[in-house]
């Protein structure tokens, strides 16, 4: 096993030997301040373009992350909101807001903490920033940021559709189209999209098998309004209603539930964006305003069975949290305009500030009985309610200066300064009000040169403190743990990369080392052996830890009808100089495959048919920080056989071809009566899953 591991990995440098020339399309970053070709980026990126989107049978980030490096995800429940990049990152939210180490933008809008809502039928490109993007995106992006820019309004009117029927009852069916109104400084763009299908799972006590549905919604309008030669307004409202059942988790680790009270894991998320562009002679001002709105019903079925799995013992224990949150964010920019090299003014410059306002509130239900038939004193019944108000402001001053030292060479100095003010309160009298002045920025040195790149950046992120909840009503041993403090990440990094036109193989690679101070670091326990509504969740700093790896893209394409591709991620980290900690001190963080790759290659038959295979793979990854469990590596095969003639596309995929089981996530307590003895249970990822795809541009 070892050596076909180390094999599939020398495969694509082997197949670069074959290459031979094509014309490459220039690709332009677009989640930066200011729009640039990848050849100029300072950063490990990967970027996710408009054509390899639509060929993804299922559209949700959740399926492309496995296309990305060194990106992991955590999907406790229905859709993974949560992700990881280079092992950093939050696993879970139950008792609120986390605090997100890696931000998540939709079309400048930030839903950092909410990437369950990241479908992607309609997008542009995906693009994912692997390291801190600290004067960019401030505390939400300590590990890295994932940017989603969806189709704008075109000069022309043009739309697309799509019809996709799968079997485990998929049934999507989407529609986007627009261009210029009657009046020509107007443009639109209207996309609706539903996505349907009975889940992976099936209630074999209910007897159902939609118990884990997706039964999802996306609409989006955007309008693009010249108001004269140097002001432009941009303006986006979308609606993404996610109506997901959460019926996952199995004490024996099969796709066949038991639980008499199915839960609930949909959000229904209302947006509203505003983007005014001036111009003036020497800069360009910018002002992006945002808001949404978001209700969550997040329920489960704790003890995952019914009257006849637990019996004789009456088990039954079951928590609904109804979430609501409110978010607004004012952003100005000052971009130079000068973009190009010139010894009078060899400077591209921006500054800004931003300020954005967060509020949410969390009403937890949870209710359970337990009862052992030796027990004269059973049953015992509990009840609960717990209502939390969240209240957060961030205030950031940023800028960023580019010197051209001459035609090839620059200097890049970006810093963002940063005040969080937080308040919080529930109905069990617990308040904190904690605050935090951070600071992050980033320097490097870039060589650009005939379409080839190398650079070397230092970069600094953070991310803010917080408070641990309901410790002192379920654990006094542990008071002194309620606050910790801010995490900070240095990262360095060397990059180079070709994107040449004139050759058939382009390709990157970053060498990364990071160092992460006052990390922190979340373990949980069950308090009550017999109640699985009592877990309590502690988040402290660990002294530091160590992040360090390698990152390669390529592509080859072979001639004009073969083209490879392979994306491969190594990555070692480590939990350092943890005092309170002794047992954790030198193992690697939890979510952090040391490897991971995505190999593909692309072929176009004879009469516009083509064949696209892909291959994905993690090595094994500690589940958590509170217990030494681990995943098993796996690796999926994904195929697709379609046909292209005109505007008409139609396609026949197969996902997850082996039908493999992998995991995506893992807890590790006591859930079986009587004796509750720590078992680890896991998540199981989605089984194989065949559909049709019909695609139709107009």
């Amino acid at each position: 096993m070892y050596i076909r591991k180390k094999i599939l990995f020398l495969l694509p440098l082997i197949f670069s030997l074959l290459v031979l020339s094509s014309d490459i399309e220039e690709i332009i970053v677009k989640g930066e301040y200011r729009e640039k070709s990848l050849g100029e980026e300072d950063s490990s990126i990967v970027i996710i373009q408009s054509e390899q989107i639509k060929s993804q049978a299922i559209k949700h980030f959740q399926q492309l992350s496995h296309l990305v490096p060194n990106l992991n995800y955590a999907a406790s429940d229905s859709r993974a909101r949560y992700f990881q990049i280079r092992g950093i990152g939050e696993r879970s939210g139950y008792q609120g807001t986390p605090n997100s180490s890696v931000g998540f933008l939709i079309d400048d809008i930030d839903y950092s903490g909410q990437g369950g809502i990241a479908t992607l039928f309609d997008v542009d490109q995906v693009e994912v920033f692997r390291g801190p993007q600290g004067s960019r995106s401030g505390a939400n992006a300590l590990a890295g940021l994932i940017y989603i820019k969806t189709k704008d309004p075109t000069e022309k009117f043009e739309g697309t559709s799509e019809l996709t029927l799968g079997d485990y009852g998929t049934q999507n069916i989407g529609i986007a189209f627009g261009g210029p109104m009657q009046n020509k400084k107007l443009k639109y763009r209207l996309v609706l999209r539903t996505d349907y299908a009975d889940g992976f799972r099936k209630n074999t006590y209910l007897n159902k098998s939609d118990t884990s549905k997706k039964d999802e919604l996306t609409l989006r309008y955007k309008l693009n309004w010249e108001l004269n030669e140097t002001t432009n307004l941009d303006f986006l409202v979308s609606k993404v209603d996610m109506d997901d059942p959460a019926d996952i988790w199995t004490i024996d680790g099969s796709l066949n539930t038991l639980s008499d009270r199915p839960g609930m894991d949909s959000q229904n998320t209302n947006s509203y964006g505003i983007k005014i562009t001036k111009d003036f002679s020497n800069f360009t001002v910018q002002s992006l305003t945002s808001a949404t709105k978001t209700d969550v019903i997040f329920s489960y079925d704790a003890d995952w069975g019914n009257a006849d799995s637990h019996f004789p013992y009456v088990y039954d224990y079951f928590s609904e949290t109804l979430r609501k949150r409110d978010t607004f964010s004012q952003e100005i920019r000052f971009l130079s305009k000068n973009t190009e090299f010139s010894f009078e003014n060899p400077y591209e410059w921006i500054f800004g500030f931003e300020f954005s306002d967060l509020d949410e509130s969390n009403l937890t239900k949870d209710d359970g009985i337990y009862g052992d038939p030796n027990d004269p004193y059973s049953p015992y019944v509990s009840e609960s309610e717990i209502l939390r108000d969240y209240q957060a402001e961030n205030f950031s001053v940023f800028g960023n200066i580019d010197y051209f030292l001459n035609r090839y060479y620059k200097i890049a100095f970006g810093l963002r300064w940063e005040n969080w003010d937080s308040k919080y309160k529930d109905s069990n009298n617990e308040s904190f009000s904690p605050s935090n002045n951070m600071n992050g920025g980033k320097i490097s040195l870039v060589k650009n040169r005939n379409n080839s790149n190398t650079f070397f950046s230092i970069a600094r992120g953070y991310k803010q403190g917080g408070f641990n909840l309901g410790l002192d009503a379920t654990d006094n041993s542990i008071k002194q743990s309620l606050i910790y403090d801010p995490e900070f990440l240095t990262n360095y990094e060397i990059g180079i990369s070709s994107n040449t036109e004139n050759s058939g193989f382009n390709y990157s690679v970053v060498i990364f080392f990071s160092k992460r101070e006052d990390q922190q670091v979340l373990i949980s326990r069950q308090v009550d052996p017999s109640d699985p509504n009592t877990f309590s969740y502690l988040t402290e700093n660990a002294a530091e830890g160590e992040n360090y790896g390698l990152e390669v893209s390529s592509k080859f394409f072979i001639n004009d009808q073969l083209s490879l591709f392979a994306n491969l991620g190594f990555l070692k980290t480590k939990i350092k100089n943890w005092e309170s900690r002794p047992d954790l001190q030198n193992r690697s963080q939890a979510h952090a495959p040391e490897h991971t790759y995505s190999i593909g290659t692309n072929i176009d038959l004879k009469n516009n048919f083509y064949f696209k295979l892909n291959l994905n793979g993690k090595s094994e990854f500690f589940y958590s920080d509170s217990h030494n469990n681990k995943s098993k590596s796996y690796q999926l095969l994904n195929l697709t056989f379609g046909r292209s003639k005109g505007r008409f596309t139609s396609e026949l995929w197969m996902r997850n071809v082996f039908d493999k089981y992998y995991s995506t996530r893992g807890f590790y307590f006591g859930n079986e009566a009587p004796d509750f003895i720590d078992t680890l249970y896991r998540r199981q990822g989605d089984p194989k899953n065949i559909g049709l795809s019909l695609r139709y541009d107009f």
